[in-house]
């Protein structure tokens, strides 16, 4: 595999286990993904054709939310755990409405922040950052963002890899705690379903990657939202949240697998 490292692929990461950013990356469509990142997802639909559908809806709520904030005032956006570039990405939304809208990408993905920076390599007001969201601080005092105005953090499908060890609702509240009044905070997360067909195959595959993900229930998921005021909907199946259109939720919503929603910092 290491003969097959493509020049832009950083040499600290390893080619031959699959990466939750770079799976997300295929599935929805994306190219900065490898061979191992394709066995593992193709295995992963063959025992939840799912997947594809929810991480698109995913996606689509990421869009939604965004321009929701920017409906609301917001110039500053903060993705943690933000994944490997496809189209659609928060700053296009943003800057589409207000180009001097400023957007931090954060992952502790190398292969994510590379084709970030190359992604925004001419534009001032967007750029990606290594880090971690169960390390707020650095986060916190990276330049271009100011913490003291209002400002939307995105949390999407990134929670449910991160054990409670980990202490993810602490680290959550850390960012809060920072943000301005009249911040929002945007959350997807993957609810607990013990009776969703291929779970425990799905469990198992993803105990072989370098991300092995966590289920919650709705009520843990809520409690990342504590202190803040949800917007309508309040937390529900990501095509319910504010969909374009009633066809947009479709017969099934919980078969997108995720559950999203906003919150205001009053």
């Amino acid at each position: 595999m290491t003969g097959d490292r493509p020049s832009w692929a950083p040499e600290s990461i390893d080619l031959d286990r699959p990466n939750a950013a770079r799976i997300y990356d295929y599935l929805l469509g994306g190219a900065a993904n490898f061979e191992q990142d394709r066995v593992f997802a193709e295995k992963l639909l063959e025992v939840m054709p799912l997947a594809r559908a929810a991480a698109r809806l995913n996606r689509a709520f990421l869009r939604r939310a965004v321009r929701f904030c920017l409906d609301s005032g917001i110039r500053q956006f903060v993705d943690v755990g933000s994944g490997i570039p496809t189209a659609g990405n928060v700053h296009e939304i943003a800057q589409e409405v207000d180009p001097s809208a400023r957007v931090l990408y954060v992952d502790n993905e190398p292969v994510a922040v590379t084709h970030s920076e190359l992604l925004l390599k001419d534009n001032p007001n967007a750029r990606a950052v290594r880090g971690d969201l169960t390390d707020p601080e650095p986060v916190l005092a990276a330049p271009l963002i100011d913490f003291s105005q209002p400002v939307a953090v995105l949390m999407v499908a990134v929670l449910h890899f991160i054990p409670d060890t980990a202490h993810p609702h602490e680290a959550v509240a850390r960012y809060v705690s920072a943000m301005a009044p009249g911040s929002f905070l945007v959350l997807s997360h993957g609810v607990e379903n013990p009776t969703l067909e291929g779970r425990e195959e799905v469990g198992r595959l993803y105990q072989k990657s370098s991300n092995p993900g966590v289920s919650r229930t709705p009520d843990d998921i809520a409690r990342f939202f504590e202190g803040l005021e949800f917007v309508e909907p309040g937390l529900v199946w990501t095509p319910e949240w504010r969909p374009d259109s009633p066809e947009d939720v479709g017969e099934h919503p919980e078969a997108s697998l995720v559950f999203a929603g906003v919150a205001r910092k009053p």
